[in-house]
């Protein structure tokens, strides 16, 4: 039985630990070192898990306070195009600059704190009139602006130099001295050591070309506040996660765009790689090991930021030339950065990442700008961090597996708890902790361990019990076999004393009950057997020992063989459990037309004699002793006090602090001259409804009373409750009393009444 097992778990795990242990231990090795040389495709698995727990744990923010995306997306693309005023000055897409210089001029009116152009301007015009009047604009609106730099194969290296920030005035000229360019587009970079991404791509499997910058057209280079890389950063798999802050072309240090315009709003001189964190100025991150961190993407673009088209800064630029109002919310860009960048379809080069596939190329940089402002970015644990937790599932897969020995939860383990326990705990500390568990390796860890303690349960453990139970099974009960399996004992006919909690129950009128049966006796036997089912189990489940049944009588041991200490406790739960169990039989009972039935139940905790009781041929697990026989008793008792539970002296003792009760008197049992206080067992601590409890404590008053001898008085008090609550059964039982008592007082009266046999 499932609640049987719970008593065999102590001696398994001493007995296993060492087997558990080593299985543990071996599982976390194998998935250590499959982890280490990439083997059993967990690198894979390892990024499904993580962008699985990235889109769970980390989405859903709201918009950014600080970012805007200004939008060359599909309604400006037509918007140019349709608008003939747009379409001579600008030209067919990509448009030339005197478009950004409208642009440009706009968002300073508009306030904007700082633009970033997510894109390139390294195409020089026929005339050079175009570039010359955004210069102009980005010069007299002394707007900060960012422009992206691209790297080709084929563009021509820059001579190394050591660049400064912010660089120092440069006189480019018309040739546009290579060394004043890098001057401005190189970054100071400190590594600590560590080397630098190299600026590089793979065109031909296991050939890497270098790549070198693309300096933007020369007035720009002037002008423009900070250049950054826009370079797509994906992983082999082609997704966009993460982010190396700077790279190297072997010669000079490059920042990627965000990068460049956070140094400036953090007054960064230089960009610092010192151990686990960067440091910008004013601003230190952490990031991994390599320099490298994830992202915090947290949700698509379109939930992250206030998106507006460029054509609706084109039509307010126009607007505002004309003295009409521009129709933008006039804080929509204040104190806010801009970031520009193409949306629509086949523009610009697309990307993927964990929460959508072919999304703008700017996603990533985008996300990479507001983790710089928000502190999210994602770093990985120490690897002897998630070593540890792949172990920690290990060993909780082999102990678990192997002390319980269930098939089911076998199964239920392996296919449907190990990777949810890990995928939860990756999700726990991404959220908590801005850092990334390894999923993948304590998986693999768990899995093997899973399958390990499987197969010792299988080849090991149950080799071992066949022999005894093949030789046990028809002169034991499977309980005491499995305690002697795991205990590598026999069982003894000598037994031992301890204290426990003795269960009588059995039906009230049963003779009467069975009489409606007398032409079907299957079925008799068949509702009884439902009714010991039901009640046995309700039992079983709180840790009892079914002692026998007697008819329709059944017994139970709480506190042997299984050492409870709350044995008191968990009788009376099984008892509630019972008659609840009862209750809802009643209903199905009546639904089908058969006889009505209640129990009734006695309970008493006392020291007995437990053991295997009878012949070398046959033998029953039972207890002996007084206390045995006063649970008998209270069980019959309950008939003469109008009570369903009726429970001994040292029962409530162990078990007050948990239940409620009703003091029903004191009684001497036949044959004893000491008297004891008995008890109705009515609820759970804090479970009694309020109209009971009031019943109950009427019932003590008029008690106390009774045993004073104020019989008139207690008897009032009895019948005006009776009114109010008149099924209950105690109440109208010493109401009866009282007055019998009233009109016939007797002679020697102690307040004791006496339990017949």
């Amino acid at each position: 039985m499932a609640s049987d097992i719970w008593k065999f778990l102590p001696p398994r795990l001493r007995n296993r630990l060492p087997r558990m242990l080593g299985v543990a231990v071996l599982s976390t090795a194998v998935a250590a070192g499959c982890w280490l040389l990439g083997g059993l495709g967990l690198p894979a698995l390892e990024r499904a898990l993580s962008d699985r727990a990235l889109t769970t744990f980390t989405r859903s923010r709201g918009l950014s306070p600080d970012i805007v995306v200004v939008a060359i997306d599909q309604s400006t693309l037509d918007g140019v195009r349709n608008n003939p005023t747009y379409a001579r000055d600008f030209g067919p897409y990509p448009w030339n600059h005197f478009l950004w210089a409208r642009v440009m001029e706009e968002l300073a009116h508009q306030g904007a704190r700082a633009v970033l152009f997510d894109g390139v301007m390294d195409e020089p015009s026929t005339d050079g009139s175009a570039e010359l009047e955004l210069a102009r604009v980005l010069r007299d609106t002394r707007l900060p602006v960012y422009l992206g730099v691209a790297t080709h194969p084929r563009a021509a290296p820059l001579p190394k130099v050591e660049p400064v920030h912010p660089p120092a005035a440069q006189d480019f000229g018309e040739g546009a001295d290579p060394t004043a360019v890098a001057r401005v587009l190189a970054f100071p970079v400190r590594t600590d050591g560590r080397a630098l991404p190299r600026l590089e791509s793979e065109s031909v499997p296991g050939v890497r070309q270098s790549h070198n910058l693309i300096p933007p057209v020369t007035p720009l280079l002037a002008e423009a506040n900070g250049f950054g890389l826009v370079e797509p950063e994906v992983d082999s798999d082609g997704l966009s996660r993460r982010t190396r802050f700077a790279y190297t072309d072997g010669t000079n240090a490059y920042v990627t765009l965000p990068v460049a315009a956070a140094a400036d709003f953090f007054g960064a001189t230089e960009l610092v790689f010192s151990g686990r964190t960067l440091r910008l100025g004013q601003r230190e991150l952490p990031v991994n090991p390599d320099g490298s961190a994830a992202l915090d993407f947290g949700g698509p673009l379109h939930e992250r930021f206030r998106i507006v088209p460029v054509v609706a800064l084109l039509d307010a630029w126009a607007l505002r030339q004309e003295g009409q109002p521009t129709g933008l919310d006039k804080n929509l860009f204040r104190d806010r950065i801009v970031v520009i960048g193409p949306t629509a379809l086949g523009l610009g080069t697309p990307a993927s990442t964990p929460f959508a596939a072919f999304v703008p190329g700017m996603s990533s940089r985008l996300a990479v700008l507001e983790n710089i402002f928000s502190g999210r970015f994602i770093t990985e644990a120490p690897f002897w961090v998630s070593l540890l937790f792949a172990l920690g599932l290990a060993v909780l897969s082999a102990v678990l597996l192997m002390t319980v020995r269930s098939p089911t939860l076998e199964l239920a383990w392996l296919l449907l708890a190990v990777v949810p326990l890990v995928f939860l705990a990756m999700g726990a500390s991404l959220a908590l902790g801005r850092v990334h568990l390894l999923g993948a390796m304590p998986v693999t860890a768990g899995l093997l361990s899973s399958l390990g303690a499987m197969a010792s349960n299988h080849l090991f453990a149950n080799r071992e019990a066949a022999f005894i139970r093949q030789a046990f099974s028809r002169y034991m009960e499977p309980r005491l076999i499995e305690q002697m399996i795991e205990e590598n004992q026999l069982p003894r006919l000598d037994g031992e004393e301890r204290e426990l909690t003795a269960f009588f129950s059995d039906i009230r009128g049963f003779s009467s009950f069975s009489e409606s049966f007398q032409h079907n006796p299957r079925e008799l036997v068949r509702v009884l057997n439902q009714y010991l089912t039901r009640v046995s189990s309700a039992l079983l489940r709180e840790g009892g020992c079914l002692d026998k049944y007697i008819g329709d009588a059944v017994v139970c041991l709480f506190g042997a063989p299984a050492n409870h200490e709350d044995h008191a406790v968990r009788a009376c739960r099984g008892a509630l459990a019972a008659q609840a169990e009862v209750t809802r039989l009643r209903k199905e009972f009546r639904k089908k037309g058969l006889p009505d039935v209640y129990t009734r139940i006695g309970i008493n905790s006392a020291r007995l004699f437990v053991g295997n009781f009878g012949s070398e041929q046959l033998f029953d697990y039972t207890a002996m002793g007084d206390g045995m026989n006063l649970a008998s008793r209270l069980e019959g008792a309950n008939k003469a006090y109008g009570s369903l539970i009726m429970i001994g002296p040292r029962t409530y003792e162990l078990a007050r602090e948990h239940i409620e009760v009703r003091e029903l008197d004191r009684v001497r049992v036949a044959g004893k001259a000491e008297a004891v206080t008995v008890y109705e067992l009515l609820a759970l601590k804090g479970e009694l409804p309020a109209e009971k409890r009031w019943t109950v404590k009427r019932y003590h008053e008029a008690l106390a009373l009774y045993r004073e001898q104020h019989f008139a008085e207690a008897a009032g008090i009895l019948a005006a409750q009776l009114s109010e609550d008149p099924e209950d059964g105690p109440t109208a039982v010493l109401l009866a009393r009282c007055r019998e008592y009233e009109q016939h007082p007797p002679a020697h009266f102690d307040g004791v009444a006496n339990l017949e046999k």
